[in-house]
């Protein structure tokens, strides 16, 4: 992606993006803030969020579960009092859920898993819609999961949540194009980091594998046989919000090295 298309964003432009004190959504918050956007995001760990104020002082942002229907409505007043509107809403907060097999799961984590992965989206998006119909047109980004267009063995809290995310997106696109309200779901592959380093852990350790070994079989599933790399998933959704995406909605859009299986 050219310097160009990404530089076209609109001047100004309001973000919020769930789960941005770390990882992806950090990620994604400081491309959008480095390409002149104000931004907003939350997290539900107080250290990570004081971190990302620390080191960015420009990005604004509070600690909330987006798991908690009342949270979400004092966040989104907070929003709309600090960035007078959004244009821009990136549904990024989810977490792995439990490793196991299906007559093994606590019922207690696949409510978690659901509550943050999916409710969260919904609780957000109910609230950024009345904004970004304000704001005239706008975008919505739910960060998914290539595991919610393949499956995943043993990860069924996750996959089941990330399917619901993809038919979430494609629902809402025929909702709110009218608005012009443009709705995409990026899914991202094996993105490198600690979270991945505990997935591939605990899987490993539910199939009495060694760690490396469990690496070398998630690589071997993907075609360039690498991760990615977090700043990808920011650069697709600078796409999408840039110019260059005004006609792209109702997507599914994988980054991911093309994971052939998992």
């Amino acid at each position: 992606m050219s310097e160009q298309i990404v530089s076209g964003l609109k001047p100004g432009l309001r973000v919020f993006v769930s789960a941005g004190a770390a990882g992806i959504g950090r990620a994604i918050a400081e491309a959008f803030h480095a390409h002149g956007a104000r931004v907003y995001v939350c997290d539900i760990a107080a250290d990570a969020l004081e971190t990302c104020r620390r080191e960015r002082p420009g990005i604004l942002g509070s600690v909330a579960d987006v798991a908690d229907e009342g949270a979400v409505d004092r966040l989104f007043e907070d929003i709309a009092a600090r960035l007078g509107g959004l244009d821009v809403l990136v549904n990024n907060a989810g977490i792995a859920g439990p490793t196991a097999g299906v007559a093994e799961i606590d019922p207690a984590a696949w409510r978690r898993t659901i509550d943050v992965n999916l409710n969260g989206h919904f609780y957000c998006t109910r609230r950024a819609v009345p904004l970004l119909r304000a704001a005239g047109e706008g975008a919505i980004i739910n960060i998914a999961s290539v595991a919610g267009r393949l499956g995943y063995a043993y990860r069924l809290p996750y996959a089941a949540s990330k399917w619901a995310i993809i038919g979430m997106t494609a629902s809402l696109a025929k909702e709110l194009g009218p608005d012009g309200i443009r709705v995409n779901a990026i899914l991202p592959g094996i993105v490198a980091g600690p979270r991945i380093e505990r997935v591939i852990g605990d899987r490993a350790a539910a199939l009495g594998i060694t760690y490396e070994e469990m690496e070398k079989q998630y690589l071997d599933k993907v075609s360039l046989r690498r991760m990615v790399a977090a700043q990808d998933i920011a650069s697709m959704a600078l796409f999408l919000c840039s110019p260059a995406g005004r006609n792209i909605s109702g997507q599914p859009l994988s980054v991911c090295g093309n994971v052939e299986t998992l």
